[in-house]
């Protein structure tokens, strides 16, 4: 799956237009980049990181806590399992910033 950046919530990890690789369904361990369902709005995507394994889902938190309209999971809790997506595994696009994400 590719997904595009969009926002300012992963600064300075990510910026706006960045293209990204997502593997659906992958391993998700803390540290990681993930792409989840936002939760009241599921046809809506976020990039966040994934920073702790909560009993009720993943606890998923902006780079940029500042950036403006910024949701993440001080705004709406643990994602549960079924709202996350999958991992970030590369940035293809632009090619200058091309890097890889485990």
């Amino acid at each position: 799956m590719n997904v595009r950046v969009a926002g300012d919530s992963m600064l300075p990890v990510l910026r706006p237009g960045d293209r990204l690789l997502v593997r659906r369904r992958a391993l998700i361990r803390p540290g990681d980049l993930v792409v989840a369902r936002l939760p009241g709005n599921p046809s809506q995507l976020i990039v966040k990181r994934a920073v702790l394994r909560a009993e009720d889902g993943w606890w998923l938190e902006s780079e940029n806590q500042r950036a403006p309209g910024r949701k993440d999971s001080w705004d709406f809790g643990a994602v549960p399992d079924a709202g996350i997506v999958g991992r970030v595994t590369l940035r293809y696009a632009p090619l200058r910033r091309l890097s890889r994400f485990r």
